[in-house]
């Protein structure tokens, strides 16, 4: 369950990085709102997971979701370059937060 609870927060994480890029200033407040609910859980949810996972492995992992998914996203939904180099280093962190997972003793 606690490995459920990091990805949660990294999704989490995800969620609150594009909410940040939405945001103008506090013009949308309900954008604030959800940006700042969804920041305080992604943190509940990586303590809940770090009851029981290594704290270097759980917030590297927390992080590495958070960073790829806001990559692709951002390839995605705000035509950011993804040229070969940068999708070659988004797969290195993919193989960086694959490798704690599979080196866990959790």
């Amino acid at each position: 369950m606690a490995w459920v609870w990091i990805g949660i927060a990294g999704l989490l994480e995800i969620g609150w990085a594009i909410g940040l890029k939405y945001l103008d200033g506090v013009n949308r407040p309900w954008l604030a709102l959800g940006t700042g609910a969804a920041m305080l859980a992604s943190f509940w949810c990586l303590a809940q997971g770090l009851k029981q996972i290594p704290l270097g492995t759980g917030y590297a992992v927390w992080t590495g979701i958070g960073a790829v998914g806001t990559a692709v996203l951002g390839i995605a939904l705000f035509a950011e370059s993804a040229d070969w180099p940068r999708l070659a280093c988004i797969g290195l962190i993919v193989c960086g937060i694959v490798g704690l997972k599979v080196t866990s003793a959790v």
